[in-house]
């Protein structure tokens, strides 16, 4: 079965963020010249997926709002001859339909997703985490999509980690059954040192199986007092086979402040008009230092 639709959680506080995140949201930051959000919605598109799921809370109405049309800009723009920033305007409100969900109380991402429920409805689906950005030629997204086509059940996208930093993860162990892809045996979130010798992680990037959905609506709190996704989907994995796929790329936390730095310089150095000019500015600000 194709996937058509892809959730996209983005009710959360920023508190990693803050103060910068108090009034606006952390998906509303830019990298270079775009905020973040929009790079994970391009990716769905890149990816052929036809419908975005926003997860959103109070106070997140300035994404919404990114990706609609503003007939008052529209018409300054095309009053200013300004037809390239116009044109871009309008790209982006019609990049992809775009559903909205309000995730009424902050249950965890567990919780966001089962809310998703009754607009997904009985298919498979993809979910992007908000904070996760992949950089690749190929999408994330892609690479995820044409390996449920082979394998037709559940991928969770992983990368390694130092073994030191497992703790700060969710976590999967599993047997390699082909290059990149692992069958799932067993997650943990947060794994205490020493309780896994796994170095998988688990990033923001999931294909899951419309199954997930009432594991989640009897998945009880767990860590932090949220409902867990990784615990609904250690019981998918009990119930049918599931995958973890190294991707190939390099991911940015860009909710963490270093992270989100990272993400700045990378993509700014593939920028197609500042690129050259950046990297001569880095090269003289490496040889200062």
């Amino acid at each position: 079965m194709k996937i058509r639709k892809a959730v996209i959680p983005v009710a959360g506080l920023g508190t990693r963020f803050l103060p910068a995140s108090k009034a606006i949201p952390k998906e509303m930051l830019t990298i270079v010249d775009r905020p973040t959000i929009q790079y994970i919605v391009e990716e769905v598109v890149a990816s052929g997926i036809e419908e975005i799921i926003f997860i959103t809370s109070e106070g997140k109405s300035a994404i919404e709002n990114h990706f609609d049309y503003d007939f008052e800009l529209d018409t300054i723009l095309e009053k200013k001859q300004k037809s390239k920033l116009c044109e871009e305007m309008r790209h982006i409100s019609n990049l992809i339909d775009i559903v909205s969900i309000r995730q009424k109380k902050p249950l965890g991402l567990g919780h966001a997703i089962w809310t998703a429920r009754n607009v997904v409805g009985n298919e498979p689906f993809m979910v992007l985490l908000g904070d996760d950005l992949v950089l690749n030629d190929k999408p994330c997204s892609l690479q995820m999509l044409e390996l449920f086509e082979k394998y037709g059940e559940s991928i969770i996208a992983v990368q390694k980690v130092p073994k030191d930093q497992t703790f700060q993860y969710g976590i999967v162990e599993g047997e390699s059954i082909e290059g990149r892809v692992y069958r799932v045996d067993r997650m943990m979130e947060k794994p205490a040192p020493g309780t896994t010798d796994s170095d998988l992680a688990i990033i923001g990037r999931y294909i899951l199986q419309p199954d997930i959905f009432d594991l989640l609506g009897r998945t009880t709190p767990g860590h932090g007092g949220e409902i867990q996704l990784t615990d609904a989907l250690l019981a998918l994995s009990k119930k049918r086979t599931m995958y973890a796929y190294e991707f190939e790329g390099t991911r940015f936390d860009a909710g963490d402040k270093l992270g989100y730095l990272k993400a700045i310089v990378a993509f700014a150095l593939r920028h197609p008009v500042l690129a050259d000019d950046f990297r001569d500015y880095i090269k003289q600000v490496c040889l200062e230092c």
